[in-house]
């Protein structure tokens, strides 16, 4: 007996040992989120031997944030080393295609503007700038012998010099009023009112130390609706091939088109290359100059979204426009384009994959990613299968990676070692039935979960609606932040989101929230009855931007929820339609202008179902977005006022659409937690 009960000791002592020795997961605090290494896209050296890539850290003091660039081996053998260390962080890096030497873009002390540096890795010593570009060097490529340099740059009309533009900005600060005048549409983007300016494309010579326009003798600057796309070298390395529209001034009632054009980096009059109705959004060429390769997509004024193609023309004639993958009805996000092959991102049912798609007959093979993780920001070097990327996902932030033919090599692993000591969860995917169709989910639990205890349930819903949620990590809403250890978080794609083809994208048009709405509510449904730990007798639901929209959807249409959550979101589609910096969209969403009274207008406008609202609800917007307005969150709360419902707003002046800023982020995660646990007790 003794000999038991000294067993039994023995096995109780080793027990609780063990239990002992295992560390205690702490909780992802908005803190703890911020403190995270923050890991920009890499960039290979072309001899596939080195990788740079960028790697802020964030502070609550902004004055405390750094960033530099960091160098890495490419097979791992040396760990990553910091190159640069001045107080402004370096943007748009790149390799020289030859030599050990790196060039990015910087705003240090003394410049007026972004001007480009290089660095030589052979010799060491500081960088050195290369440019003195009052306007600013944006989006730089070099040439294939180094000896040059394509950059953006903006301009006011008819002003191709630098010396003119500083004379015209000069003369304009001299002006005793302060005026905003427009006779076009679009005046304003994002966060700011637009003005003439346009963005053109130059050249630096590194030899001559001269800076010309390329655009001085085109035509299309003269166009009231000129707007410059992307643009790259042709490979005779002697012209500039770029796409552009000039007719973005008419998006008030039709979407603009994008061509793709071409002008010698001497000078001269632009030759259009591409005479069809196809509206481009990009351009590249196989490293060996046989194709040129585009992203765009049949122009079509009546529907909400269009799903980017990819085509191949034979160069330089530009013959022989061939559809790629016309079957993968998934968008592309980002692709490099080798001699043989296109190796691309692409969205796909909550992840991002990597894929190679044939230059010759368009078939494509998986290279990596599945059903957790997104793999993305690819740069080929010119070593057969030797590139880098990022992965990241819910649980980890962006990583770089080096994939060696078979071998994943991990290089930055700024975060790893870290992340051990949290309890973020990889999310769980389900599928429920909704109006006859499948529409998937994510269930994420809460840090330090117990099967046996009941959750209350958060339903966060995402925005675009063009867009989707994905395994990948996030700074604004992140949902482990959101969900401490109090709340089970539902991500539902609803119809309208990408990345289940084109289709599907397009079924939200004049449906923008009742369907939608009825899918995210069949989820949370769905869920309850799937996961006995949630309490569906505590449910709360919010988002932003069209997440927002969704939210206030929920308040005219149903009691469902406890409370409500909304940032950026309208209440009144019809002013949205009148103050939003984007509206033909709208228009097509809603089956016309809303004037017209189409059945949508009339049917899911939540301003016109005031007289339900009745569910607690927090709004919250940035009073410079421009993309929904602060005057939606006004109306939401006039009409909340009026119809007495328990709610509380909160407007952040420096903010955009986006909460950005470190203290005004952990002040909105606060107030988010705060209104939750109010009414979710």
């Amino acid at each position: 007996m003794n000999k038991l009960l000294s067993l039994s000791f023995v096995l109780i002592f080793s027990v609780c040992s063990s239990l002992a020795q295992q560390p205690v997961l702490k909780t992802l605090s908005h803190e703890a989120m911020m403190s995270l290494k923050r890991v920009s896209a890499p960039k290979i050296s072309p001899d596939g031997q080195w990788v740079i890539y960028s790697q802020q850290s964030v502070s609550y003091d902004t004055e405390s944030n750094q960033s530099d660039l960091w160098l890495a081996s490419a097979d791992g053998s040396q760990s990553p080393r910091k190159i640069t260390q001045t107080k402004a962080g370096e943007d748009n890096y790149f390799w020289h295609p030859s030599e050990n030497q790196l060039f990015f873009t910087a705003k240090r002390e003394g410049d007026e503007s972004a001007q480009l540096y290089t660095l030589d890795l052979s010799s060491g010593g500081d960088a050195q700038r290369l440019s003195d570009f009052s306007l600013g060097i944006g989006s730089p490529q070099i040439s294939a012998d180094g000896n040059k340099i394509l950059f953006s740059a903006k301009v006011f009309p008819g002003m191709f010099t630098d010396s003119l533009n500083r004379k015209q900005a000069d003369e304009k600060k001299k002006l005793k009023y302060k005026a905003r005048v427009y006779t076009t549409f679009p005046i304003r983007l994002w966060d700011s009112w637009l003005d003439e300016k346009q963005s053109h494309v130059f050249v630096l010579d590194f030899k001559t130390q001269q800076v010309q326009n390329v655009f001085r003798g085109i035509s299309l600057v003269q166009s009231k609706g000129f707007q410059l796309g992307s643009f790259t070298w042709a490979p005779d390395q002697q012209s500039v091939v770029f796409t552009a529209t000039i007719d973005q001034n008419t998006t008030a009632y039709q979407n603009s088109i994008s061509k793709i054009y071409q002008v010698s980096i001497q000078g001269g009059k632009e030759k259009l290359l591409v005479d069809d109705t196809g509206d481009y959004s990009s351009i590249d060429f196989s490293k060996d100059g046989k194709y040129a390769v585009a992203l765009g997509a049949p122009l079509n004024q009546t529907k909400i979204y269009q799903l980017n193609r990819l085509y191949r023309f034979s160069w330089p004639d530009m013959s022989n426009k061939t559809e790629l993958v016309s079957s993968l009805d998934r968008p592309i996000n980002q692709m490099e384009v080798s001699n043989q092959y296109i190796l691309a991102s692409i969205e796909d049912q909550g992840v991002d994959r990597l894929i190679r798609i044939s230059l010759q007959d368009g078939t494509y093979q998986a290279v990596l990613g599945g059903q957790q993780g997104s793999y993305s920001q690819v740069s080929l070097s010119n070593l057969e299968n030797v590139f880098a990327y990022q992965f990241n996902s819910m649980a980890s932030p962006p990583e770089v990676l080096v994939h060696h033919s078979d071998k994943e090599v991990a290089i930055s692993k700024a975060n790893m070692a870290w992340l051990k000591n949290y309890d973020v969860k990889d999310p769980e995917v389900f599928w429920t039935m909704s109006r006859g169709k499948k529409i998937r989910s994510f269930l994420l639990k809460p840090a330090s979960f117990d099967p046996a205890k009941k959750y209350p349930l958060f339903v966060l819903m995402h925005g675009g609606p063009a867009i989707s949620f994905k395994d990948a990590y996030g700074y604004r809403w992140n949902p482990h932040v959101l969900a401490g250890t109090e709340y089970v978080i539902v991500m539902t794609d609803y119809t309208g989101s990408v990345g289940y083809g084109e289709k599907f994208a397009q079924d939200i048009q004049f449906d923008p929230f009742k369907g939608p709405g009825q899918e995210i509510l069949d989820a949370a449904n769905d869920a309850i009855k799937r996961f006995s730990f949630i309490d569906g007798s505590r449910q709360a639901a919010g988002g932003a931007s069209y997440g927002g929209h969704l939210a206030n959807w929920m308040q005219a249409s149903t009691s469902h929820f406890k409370c409500l959550i909304a940032h950026a979101g309208l209440v009144n589609s019809e002013a949205q339609w009148g103050t939003s910096d984007y509206i033909w969209g709208r228009e097509l969403m809603n089956g016309g202008a809303p004037w017209v009274p189409t059945k949508t207008w009339k049917e899911q406008n939540p301003m016109r179902f005031a007289a339900n609202f009745k569910t607690p609800i927090l709004l919250t917007v940035g009073e410079n977005d421009f993309r929904v307005p602060i005057n939606n969150t006004l109306e939401n709360w006039s009409i909340l006022q009026r119809q007495k419902v328990p709610s509380k707003l909160i407007v952040f002046p420096e903010e955009n659409h986006w909460v950005l800023k470190a203290e005004n982020s952990r002040f909105h995660y606060q107030e988010i937690r705060n209104w939750l646990a109010t009414y979710l007790k």
